[in-house]
């Protein structure tokens, strides 16, 4: 019998569905987690389900190479998902149209502070340019800050890690700052949550409400583009 599942799993292991079947199962996993603890922010699904998919991947020896051939599907639809945020938007044009001077100038100095500070501190703290070019786009979504960081030759991969911290802390600090600065309007919370934490901001703000959620996905998109023209402007001031 054990012969038979060490045959088994060494099919398993050899098969691109490896890493898409254990990716859904690991995120089902977070989100049942995440609901028995109360929606907190602190147990965010995605957090929980990539802490699952390490361990697992630790205790089966199952090295990232192999797991990416099924993975790499789920992160295919990464860029699909992000432009279908348009749907809901076009539902919202005419009061983006009303407020697109206010909109357009929170997204310019919302996204060029959060790339600016990321990267003073950085070099405050003697990071070196690689890690200064990877923190710049740390606040969008991640098929824009990688596809960003690999053109100024910083490091995609620690981008990656930055953009999940950044979505997860700004879900958690969403709730207290819109609270102390008595932010109760639904766009204004949305484009907020959609500009400071990117994926997970744009999901959380679906749980407000449509247009909370809309105008955070305006947001997202938004911050991505400004981010994509500012951060290249970054590079020649790092030194080479």
């Amino acid at each position: 019998m054990g012969s038979e599942l060490q045959d088994i799993w060494a099919f398993l292991a050899e098969s691109p569905l490896l890493g898409l079947t254990a990716t859904l199962a690991a995120f089902s996993a977070g989100q049942w987690l995440w609901r028995g603890l109360g929606r907190s922010p602190l147990a965010h699904p995605v957090l929980l389900a990539i802490g699952l998919l390490i361990a697992f991947l630790a205790a089966t020896g199952t090295d990232y190479e192999t797991y990416f051939e099924g993975a790499q599907f789920v992160h295919f639809l990464l860029g699909p998902a992000t432009v279908a945020l348009a749907v809901p938007l076009f539902d919202q044009l005419p009061r983006i149209r009303e407020q697109l001077l206010p909109i357009t100038a929170a997204v310019i100095l919302g996204s060029v502070s959060a790339a600016l500070s990321a990267v003073l501190i950085g070099a405050a703290l003697g990071a070196s340019r690689e890690t200064l070019l990877s923190l710049a786009p740390k606040s969008v979504t991640s098929p824009i800050a990688m596809g960003i960081t690999e053109r100024l030759g910083g490091l995609p991969s620690l981008t990656a890690g930055l953009v999940l911290t950044t979505g997860a802390l700004g879900c958690l600090l969403a709730p207290l700052v819109f609270r102390l600065l008595r932010i109760r309007d639904e766009a204004a919370r949305g484009l907020a949550l959609g500009l400071a934490a990117h994926g997970f901001g744009t999901a959380q703000a679906f749980t407000i409400g449509p247009l909370a959620g809309a105008f955070a996905g305006l947001g997202l998109g938004l911050a991505g583009l400004v981010t994509a023209l500012f951060a290249p402007l970054l590079a020649p001031l790092l030194g080479a």
